[in-house]
């Protein structure tokens, strides 16, 4: 790393605020930051904490209230070419390809080149991203990863000093992230260029960064303490798993920004539910039975959700596409399941078919000993995006469903369940906020109590925090292990996220990579419960289910280069049961001694 007195980026005392009179809100307050050439700098910060004004602050988009900002000794008064800026959102000219996208900037920087080099500058960035099959598709024709890697294209072609990436990759599914992940890490030690990349995602932090600052929740958000970042490079993300340095970085950058967003958060409004059942739920047994059955095996409690053979196919112009191929599980009721496997393995069409969304092409499934059929009440669903009335407040649009499956009970002891479950998820203040006025976390903090309210038999949640920052994450996973651990209600959560998967479930099923996906893996997570983030990352063999997780994504994805059609998905004849795979003690046991 180059040694120089003049640093390449000076930040000093930069605080900025919006708004005017009383209704000012101080954004960042006093940020300090230096930086020398050629250094990697990753800053993770929360929903609302300021990291876009930060970033945008440094590439010249606005100005700073007070303090100072230089590039290489001198002041940043606008945008220049000497730092390149990579949104989240991909913001490329849609009526152009790939290849004009990338030269309308190209033009604009090194306008004076000849056209047979400026040609030949955009084509090594399209090769570098790897989108030089791509070079004459238009941005619709893209997915949202070869978006990104064009913007990523766009920003190195005009050669930029300082690279800015705000959040680039937190849209994106895990396989594509981790791929541009790879391919941000090779770029950086092949250009030698200097990064700050803002993320939510510690993981990605780590893997990428010299150093990691924290930037505390807003408003008023400043540096917490820096992170240092030793671990050799070129790293490799399943590598660091048994890595005792990483283990304790993680573990200390975690503890750091949960006690940050901990001591932000306000103390809940507790509140009591009514002692009243929903119409979706069985008669109770007089408590004599109850307790007679609950000593007693019910066989039918072991298989209260039951996959059989489901299939799921899709007519396409080439042909029936199976999607999903006789994907087989039985659910004990008061069982949390997750599922997780790449994209486009068909999590969500087993979400969807079971929730009655999607129709059943084979087999069937059976909730309760009733084949489902349609959608219904006895089944909650939250998607990544909840579906919320905006013209609704948060509490009229948990009502639509309370008043749905409690018919039968009073306005007060209805009113009494929804802001129950709104004050749980930490909405007490913002519950006659109408829906439009709320922030993402918001939304989907409203759309889990929503789903908790109508106190389903099934809990179906389709990646519910995937679009959330890490802190949010973190409390909506905390929120709904809490509120599950109450009512014990029978749960399917779909992810991408391994140590969410770990944190929720007692079985997480690990899907093979479609067409044609199936249950590939059962992993059992005998962790004690209740759970919580902090205890995880404690417990020794958290890095052991981590590890098996990360190792069968890693089989899927290379089986998948090798035989894209047709996924291995052979189990041993000797299994006693395919579907119900249980991971050999000799196996736990080698993964627990590795990790």
């Amino acid at each position: 790393m180059p040694t120089s007195s003049t640093p390449i980026l000076d930040i000093k005392n930069v605080s900025k605020s919006y708004g005017s009179g009383n209704n000012i809100t101080q954004v960042l307050d006093d940020i300090n930051l230096t930086m020398r050439d050629g250094e990697f700098v990753a800053i993770v910060g929360f929903s609302g904490s300021g990291k876009t004004t930060l970033i945008s602050a440094i590439a010249g988009l606005i100005k700073p209230d007070s303090g100072t900002l230089l590039f290489k000794g001198e002041s940043i008064d606008g945008p220049g070419p000497e730092r390149g800026l990579v949104f989240q959102s991909y913001s490329l000219m849609p009526w152009l390809t790939v290849y004009s996208n990338i030269q309308l900037a190209v033009d604009q920087v090194f306008g004076s080149w000849s056209k047979a080099k400026r040609h030949e500058h955009i084509m090594y960035y399209i090769d570098m991203v790897g989108l030089s099959h791509a070079v004459d598709r238009r941005p619709a024709e893209l997915s949202g990863g070869m978006r990104q890697r064009v913007s990523v294209a766009r920003a190195l072609a005009m050669k930029p000093e300082l690279i800015l990436l705000d959040e680039p990759l937190s849209a994106l599914d895990a396989l594509t992230r981790a791929k541009l992940q790879d391919e941000i890490e090779d770029i950086s030690q092949k250009e030698k260029k200097t990064i700050i990349l803002i993320t939510n995602d510690v993981d990605e932090a780590i893997l990428l960064a010299d150093r990691i600052i924290p930037l505390t929740p807003g408003p008023c958000a400043t540096f917490g303490p820096e992170f240092n970042v030793n671990i050799p490079r070129p790293r490799d993300r399943t590598a660091m798993n048994h890595d005792e340095e990483f283990k304790t970085l993680r573990k200390d950058i975690t503890q750091y920004l949960m006690k940050v967003g901990m001591e932000k958060s306000a103390a809940d409004d507790k509140k009591e539910l009514p002692a009243i059942r929903p119409n979706t739920a069985n008669p109770e047994l007089p408590n004599a039975l109850a307790e007679k059955a609950a000593k007693a095996h019910n066989p039918a409690l072991d298989k209260y959700v039951e996959f059989s053979q489901v299939t799921k196919i899709y007519p396409t112009p080439k042909g029936p596409l199976t999607v999903v191929d006789e994907f087989d599980l039985k659910m004990k009721k008061g069982e949390f399941i997750s599922i997780i496997g790449h994209s486009g393995c068909g999590k969500s069409t087993v979400l969807s078919m079971v929730a009655g969304l999607n129709s059943i092409s084979g087999g069937g499934i059976i909730l309760d000993g009733k084949e489902v059929t349609d959608a219904g009440p006895d089944r909650g669903v939250v998607f990544q995006a909840p579906s919320l009335f905006p013209w609704l407040s948060a509490k009229q649009n948990v009502a639509l469903g309370v008043e749905k499956v409690y018919p039968h009970g009073t306005k007060k002891e209805r009113n009494e369940i929804i802001e129950y479950y709104l004050s749980r998820v930490g909405l007490a203040d913002s519950m006659h906020k109408k829906a439009s006025e709320l922030s993402n976390g918001m939304k989907q903090r409203v759309g889990i109590a929503r789903a908790f309210a109508l106190s389903p038999k099934l809990l179906l949640l389709d990646e519910p925090f995937g679009m959330l920052d890490s802190l949010t994450r973190w409390e909506l996973q905390e929120v709904l292990m809490e509120v599950w651990t109450r009512t014990q209600v029978t749960a399917v959560c779909v992810t991408h996220d391994v140590d969410e998967a770990i944190l929720l479930a007692d079985r997480v099923i690990m899907m093979t990579n479609g067409p044609n996906a199936k249950v590939g893996k059962i992993m059992e997570v005998n962790l004690p419960r209740p759970r919580t983030r902090k205890q995880l990352l404690e417990h020794p063999d958290y890095y052991a289910y981590r590890e098996e997780l990360l190792s069968f994504l890693e089989d899927c994805e290379k089986e998948h280069h090798t035989a894209p059609t047709e996924p291995n998905n052979a189990q041993p004849s000797t299994q006693k049961n395919t579907q119900q795979i249980q991971t050999p003690q000799a196996d736990k046991q080698k993964t627990a001694a590795i990790a």
